[in-house]
């Protein structure tokens, strides 16, 4: 309720999944219970609730406070200057990754994970709900309570899709020693109107980016690396096989090597990040060699 008499007029930036307040001037009680702000605004003091105990925590290592409005509430977030780390015992095994719209992903091994489809799977429910919005009268009470269970559809649906790429990527991270995926240029795959929806529902860059967060915190080297020509070569015999996107087999004509698209595109992927972690001074087990009594120089695509 930013703008109306008797509330903070934080600064506002739109964005498609909230919209986020900042606020410069703000105050913890003393029992971490409450948050009051104190940047000249009449805001009052507000009960926090939630899972996070900030007892943990120095006032001294928060960096800023957000003031974020979802459909379903508003919500304080609070940046710690925080460093984590966790340890887990090596498990000598490198993984390559190759993610995909019939399988969510392959990995080198043969093993795959379902695509969720979680907007699919929601939209008929969300279809009729924003038939219901459209029918209502303009500014009515009862088209913003319609507006109100639309937007909580939609949150249920993002949320769901990040509950998943986070336990999946952690899933990933733990189980291997190094892990290598593609660089894939997300906004231009979308510029595609047939795969535009289902490229988006998969969310492939939130999964790349828990898999670069999880590596940083479980200490696995992850590799990002360029995904040309990881479909069409051989994963056996490196001849170039050019298939469409319906052919889901891969058939080397050269070698008569017979093998699933996506598997043959993860060996691949995982070959190309073994060449780099040699180029870039990352062993297998993420550990950094020295050459010349000199720290070898960290490729930008290495983590």
């Amino acid at each position: 309720m930013p703008g109306k008499k008797g509330y903070p007029k934080f600064k506002k930036y739109q964005t498609r999944a909230s919209v986020e307040y900042k606020t410069t001037g703000w105050k913890l009680s003393s029992d971490r219970q409450r948050i009051s702000f104190t940047d000249g605004f009449k805001a009052g003091s507000f009960k926090l609730k939630g899972t996070r105990d900030l007892n943990f925590y120095q006032v001294a290592q928060i960096n800023r406070v957000r003031v974020v409005r979802r459909s379903d509430g508003y919500y304080v977030q609070f940046v710690l200057d925080v460093e984590r780390s966790e340890q887990q015992e090596p498990t000598k095994r490198t993984v390559g990754l190759d993610v995909g719209l019939n399988y969510f992903l392959t990995d080198s091994d043969g093993s795959t994970v379902e695509n969720p489809r979680h907007l699919r799977k929601s939209e008929k429910r969300l279809k009729r709900m924003q038939r219901k919005v459209s029918k209502k009268q303009k500014r009515s009470k009862n088209r913003r309570k319609a507006v109100k269970q639309l937007g909580r559809a939609h949150l249920k649906v993002q949320r769901q899709r990040r509950d998943f790429a986070v336990k999946t990527a952690r899933c990933v991270v733990k189980s291997a020693d190094l892990v290598v995926l593609e660089d894939l240029q997300i906004r231009n795959m979308v510029k595609n109107r047939h795969l535009a929806k289902s490229i988006s529902d998969a969310a492939w860059g939130e999964f790349r980016r828990w898999i670069e967060y999880f590596g940083k915190v479980f200490g696995v080297a992850t590799v990002a690396v360029k995904p040309h020509y990881t479909s069409q070569n051989c994963s056996n015999c490196g001849a170039v096989v050019k298939k469409s996107l319906s052919t889901r087999t891969h058939i080397c004509l050269q070698c008569r090597h017979v093998q699933d698209r996506d598997h043959n595109a993860a060996i691949n992927i995982l070959k190309k990040g073994l060449s780099t972690v040699g180029h870039t001074g990352i062993n297998a087990w993420g550990e950094n060699d020295l050459y010349l009594n000199q720290e070898t120089g960290t490729d930008k695509l290495a983590r």
